[in-house]
Formats: C-alpha cells, sequence, structure tokens
C-alpha cells in the first residue's frame, strides 16, 4: 500500500518554484489592494492607474510564448534563474520609477517573465515528480500563488497603505532574487522538453485539441474572475459585511484556493486531467449560481466563498496537465500559450461580470455571467472527450494490427506445413 502522503511531493526543488509563484502571485494581485495609494501619489485618477494592471496582463500575454520560444534551447533551469532575475529587476525598476509613463514601461517588462515561468516550470515540475504524481508536483509550484493570496498580498496591501507602496514592491524584487537563488542551489539540471526548432514546435498548435484546451483556460476559467473582480461589493451590498471585512474573506478566499490547488492535483493523477477539469467545471457551475442565490445570508457568503475558491483553483494543475500531455514534443511552449490564454481568460471575466452590474441587475449578476463562461469550458471538456473516444477505436486497430497479422500468418503456415506431412 503506497503511504506516501502530501508532503512526500514536497522536494527542495518544487519549493523553488513555489517560491517564484509565490513573487508573481504577489506582484499580480496586490496593485488591486494598493491602487488608490499609487493613484494619490502619482496624482492621477484610480481608472488611469488601473492602466497598471491591464498593461501588466498584456505584457504576460506577449511574454509566454516569445521568451519560451526563444530560451527553448537552452537548460531550463538556467531559464527559470534568468525569469526571475528579470522579474527582479523589474519590480524593483517599478518601485524606483518616478512618473506614471516609466511605471508603465516597467510593469509591461514585469509581466514578460509571468506567463513563461509557470509555463516552463509546470514541465519541469511534471518531469521532477514521481510517476503518476505529476499533477500533484505541478499544485506546489502554484501553491506559491495560494499562499500570496493568503499572506503575500495581505502584508503587501498593508505596507502599502500604512507605509509606502514602492517598499511593497521592493519587497516582490527581493523575493524573485530569493527564488533565482534557491533556483540555482536546488534545482537539479533537466533537459529541454524537445530538441524541435520554434518553427516544429509550432505545428503542434494545428491539432485542434490544443484549441479546445486553450477555449478551456481562456474562457471556462473566467469564471473565476467574474466572480472575485466584484467580490467586495457583493459582500458589503449584498451580504451587508462592514467594509473591514474585505481583507478577512480575501484570505477565506485564498484559504480555499490553496486547498482546492492541491486536491485538484491529487484528483488529476488518481482519475485523468480530463475527467477531473471537466467535473470541477460542472461544480463551478453549480457553486456561483448558488453564490448568487445564498450571498445575502452572511455564513452562507462565507462558506460559499471558500468553497468556490477551491473550486476555481483545483482546475489548475489538471487542465496544465492535459495541455501538457497533449502537447508532447511542444510541452513548453503549449503550457506557456496557457498561461497567456488564462491572462485573457482573467480579463473577459472580469469584462462580462461587470455588464449586468451596469445594466442594472445587481451584485450577484457576475455570478450568471461566470457560470455561463464555465459552461462553455465544460463543453470544450465533452469536445476533446468525444474526439477522444472517435479516435480510440484507431489507435487500438494500429496497436492490434500487427499481432492479429503475425498469429494469422502462423497459423496458415502450421496447417500448410501440417498439409505437407499428409501427403508425404
Amino acid at each position: 500500500m503506497n503511504k506516501k502522503g502530501f508532503l512526500s511531493s514536497i522536494k527542495p526543488s518544487l519549493l523553488t518554484l513555489t517560491i517564484g509563484g509565490f513573487a508573481i502571485g504577489m506582484t499580480e494581485f496586490m496593485m488591486m489592494g494598493v491602487l488608490p495609494d499609487v493613484a494619490k501619489s502619482l496624482q492621477v485618477s484610480i481608472p488611469t492607474a488601473g492602466h497598471l494592471i491591464s498593461i501588466y496582463a498584456l505584457g504576460v500575454v506577449i511574454g509566454a510564448p516569445l521568451l519560451v520560444a526563444l530560451s527553448g534551447k537552452f537548460a531550463p533551469k538556467k531559464v527559470l534563474m534568468t525569469l526571475m532575475l528579470m522579474f527582479c529587476v523589474f519590480n524593483a525598476l517599478f518601485a524606483l520609477a518616478p512618473n506614471y509613463e516609466l511605471l508603465m514601461v516597467a510593469r509591461f517588462f514585469a509581466g514578460l517573465p509571468h506567463g513563461a515561468f509557470f509555463g516552463m516550470g509546470a514541465v519541469v515540475a511534471s518531469k521532477l515528480a514521481e510517476p503518476g504524481r505529476e499533477a500533484r508536483a505541478v499544485s506546489v509550484m502554484f501553491a506559491g500563488l495560494t499562499i500570496a493570496n493568503i499572506i503575500g498580498v495581505p502584508l503587501g496591501t498593508y505596507i502599502g497603505h500604512n507605509l509606502s507602496w514602492r517598499l511593497s514592491f521592493f519587497i516582490i524584487a527581493a523575493v524573485a532574487l530569493i527564488a533565482a537563488g534557491s533556483i540555482k542551489k536546488w534545482m537539479p539540471n533537466v533537459k529541454a522538453a524537445s530538441e524541435n526548432s520554434f518553427r516544429d514546435s509550432i505545428k503542434v498548435f494545428g491539432k485542434s485539441e490544443l484549441w479546445l484546451i486553450i477555449g478551456i483556460s481562456a474562457i471556462g476559467t473566467g469564471g473565476l474572475f467574474a466572480w472575485i473582480s466584484y467580490i467586495a461589493p457583493l459582500m458589503t451590498e449584498v451580504a451587508g459585511f462592514n467594509s473591514n471585512m474585505v481583507t478577512v474573506i480575501m484570505i477565506i478566499a485564498g484559504l480555499g484556493m490553496a486547498v482546492g490547488n492541491f486536491i485538484g492535483g491529487r484528483f488529476a493523477d488518481r482519475f485523468s486531467p480530463l475527467k477531473t477539469t471537466g467535473t470541477l467545471l460542472l461544480t463551478m457551475i453549480v457553486a456561483l449560481i448558488i453564490v448568487a442565490l445564498v450571498s445575502s445570508f452572511q455564513p452562507t457568503a462565507i462558506l460559499m466563498t471558500f468553497i468556490t475558491g477551491a473550486i476555481a483553483f483545483a482546475v489548475i494543475a489538471p487542465m496544465q496537465m492535459l495541455m501538457i500531455n497533449a502537447a508532447r514534443g511542444s510541452e513548453m511552449l503549449a503550457s506557456a500559450a496557457l498561461q497567456a490564454s488564462a491572462n485573457m481568460g482573467n480579463a473577459l471575466g472580469a469584462f462580462l461580470g461587470g455588464l449586468p452590474i451596469a445594466a442594472g441587475f445587481g451584485y450577484t449578476s457576475p455570478e450568471y455571467a461566470g457560470a455561463g463562461l464555465a459552461f462553455i469550458g465544460l463543453l470544450f471538456c465533452i469536445g476533446i472527450g468525444y474526439r477522444k473516444r472517435k479516435e480510440q477505436p484507431v489507435e487500438l486497430l494500429a496497436i492490434t494490427e500487427q499481432p492479429i497479422t503475425t498469429t494469422v500468418k502462423t497459423i496458415l503456415h502450421k496447417n500448410i506445413n501440417h498439409e505437407k506431412v499428409i501427403h508425404s
């Protein structure tokens, strides 16, 4: 009986990726908390300061496939170190930038390593794992995001409010530097996933299955951001919580994300990435509808915050393994493309979630938009499953064709020899 628990999956080499994920999680989500402070110090409006969030997402979308394509021939260990050093430098420059224009430039370049790190890191984590525990290893890396939401983001936001938001970004730069040092010390040398050129690697995107997986990431997971982007007014205006409770509520959501992240990895290893992803998207649809119906009651609102956060992050590791398995030979490029599409999903979810609010349908309406996005993701999962079942008989025929032919030839050969003996 295998008695290995989750802790046996946490190797120092995987923890280096967790530290990197923690730094990335802080810089991505903390900006939303310190946005008023940044706007005040620059003497610009909050919507104008909000462009610093958008420009970072643009950097992620561009940087994920670009940097992986440029670094495909290099050892992953060196590339991951370089990405973290880039992240350190540009967050430090962001903390030092004296004006809005330079802040925008620094923020864009800080976003470039984000998707490439997670894309390449997911493939490396799966290679460092024991057989049958790949998704759990990937979830260890993404644990950095959840820990950032529980500890790093609230702490950085507090420092930004009470001391300086610039100090918060210096802390992020320091964490990124620690991540680079830990990768140098503890990350083993792992061969590049493929010796293919970029031109050869990109051919994998001719497979329709990859575009269905990208659709799951870009649309299906947008349900998370349709919900969490408007969680503050949902909790204050609908549930009736004091605004001071929003930070505590976000920590509860972060705890749910941490639990869900690890559960998703275990389920994907046990059942299959496709089944786990589809089941979790179906559960997300139900959860978001329940959130819309029960958020006027404070106890159930808190409970569903935890549950919805858990479901939302449980889908990350299975979806990542789904892409890695579908893109053999071009795993890192495909994995990075998945990270880019996930950030498009973030923007899509927040945008579509805001439309019904603007139309006057109230602060529970984004949940229905999010459920619709998750439903589309579920349809993509069903599409992948249908294609796999359709292709299975062909694969079985290819596997069994040679043994059957050989067996028939052997039987015929024996019959001929038997007839020769009789006639003689």
